[in-house]
């Protein structure tokens, strides 16, 4: 599978491998964030808040003792 990378302005359109993409995304970070209510005559019964940050964790981060 590939994916069509728009840079805005003028910039040409990138073809990249769905892989790649991700790879990019993990490397700088994803935030994932939603909510979800269910209500009956509205009235709020309930209510779920996601808040997620997804990333990849460098050697550098890591402290000595639990680098390979």
């Amino acid at each position: 599978m590939t994916a069509v990378l728009d840079h805005g302005g003028d910039a040409p359109m990138e073809r990249v491998a769905l892989v790649d993409l991700l790879d990019r995304l993990l490397a700088g970070g994803v935030v994932i964030t939603g909510d979800l209510v269910i209500s009956i005559a509205d009235v709020d019964l309930v209510q779920v808040s996601l808040r997620a940050l997804i990333t990849t964790v460098r050697d550098e981060l890591l402290p000595e003792e639990d680098r390979p």
